[in-house]
């Protein structure tokens, strides 16, 4: 589920809290950097989670206004197209998912379900919904467009889920746009033929999983190092003046450079940009890539670069 920038940015904000906060011990600061992974793969499986959860709350909506005394005919039957859906079929029999919620406690509706209520309300009296209910029967490219737009246009704005996760984790405010994407990707990847569908892990693999501690671990003890190479290197940017974020992108670039041997020096400079983009200022980018560029090519003709395999350099 995570990407190596995704881990970049969690590596950043680790960097980001150990230097604001009193603690001066890293291992606990890299302790906090895995379980902050682990909260944002909690937050991942909780939007599948939720949208299940929202189907019952449909159910059970349903099943009450057929008892209305003056029920409509429209109430008396009900559409049970949502209540059908093939996509969430699969989610809600996906015996992997609901194993990983269990192991994991994840049982956050059942304990607050005012907020699956909320949404359905929310579901229901859009044209969304008013739409997808026109026709009777379900369609599996039918019912996963109607998951992923409802997704989209429903649940990920809804201002109310938003406060309760910055509630619950501090961490999963910032992680929210990450776990959308993830989310929405996940839900397109999903075909009918899937007997059971697979979750993805929180890393690709074994070395993703151990990226973000070595890149956390090897700037962190170099990093004196790193800040006096930019000396010198900020014509008109004194060190106490440029951003705090940019000066610690600027060090884990550097690091990547010298302590990581597989990864391309463009990867590392475009990866590092990227985030400037996202979690700086406006002029952070174009100021990251003048160091980074001029300090690559400082490190090639000293010999500090010892790139592994062909292009790399």
């Amino acid at each position: 589920m995570l990407t190596r920038r995704h881990i970049r940015a969690k590596v950043m904000q680790s960097i980001y809290a150990f230097k604001q906060g009193k603690n001066d011990q890293l291992s606990t600061e890299e302790k906090f950097l895995r379980k902050s992974m682990d909260d944002m793969y909690d937050l991942f499986l909780l939007n599948f989670e939720l949208l299940i959860a929202v189907q019952e709350k449909a159910k059970n909506y349903l099943e009450l206004v057929q008892k209305k005394h003056l029920a409509t005919a429209e109430e008396r039957d009900p559409n049970p197209k949502f209540l059908d859906n093939l996509l969430l079929k699969k989610l809600e029999d996906s015996t992997i998912l609901s194993n990983e919620v269990e192991r994991r406690k994840l049982n956050h509706w059942k304990l607050d379900d005012e907020y699956p209520s909320s949404i359905w309300n929310n579901l229901k009296d859009s044209d969304l919904y008013k739409e997808y209910v026109q026709t009777k029967g379900n369609d599996f490219k039918e019912d996963k467009e109607f998951i992923i737009q409802f997704f989209k246009k429903i649940v990920a704005p809804t201002d109310q889920l938003y406060d309760y996760y910055e509630d619950q984790k501090l961490t999963w405010i910032d992680d929210l746009p990450i776990v959308n994407t993830s989310v929405l990707k996940f839900l397109q990847k999903i075909k009918q033929k899937d007997e059971d569908i697979k979750i993805p892990n929180l890393f690709k693999n074994f070395d993703d999983e151990q990226f973000g501690k070595q890149l956390f671990h090897k700037t962190m003890l170099n990093e004196k190092e790193y800040l006096k190479d930019i000396e010198g290197k900020t014509p008109g940017w004194e060190q106490d003046r440029y951003a705090e974020i940019d000066k610690i992108l600027i060090t884990m670039g550097l690091c990547e450079f010298i302590k990581f041997p597989s990864i391309p020096v463009k990867v590392t400079i475009n990866e590092y940009l990227e985030l400037a983009k996202e979690y700086s200022t406006p002029k952070s980018s174009i100021f990251i890539n003048g160091v980074l560029d001029k300090l690559a090519k400082e490190y090639k003709e000293s010999g500090k670069i010892n790139k592994i395999g062909r292009g790399l350099m």
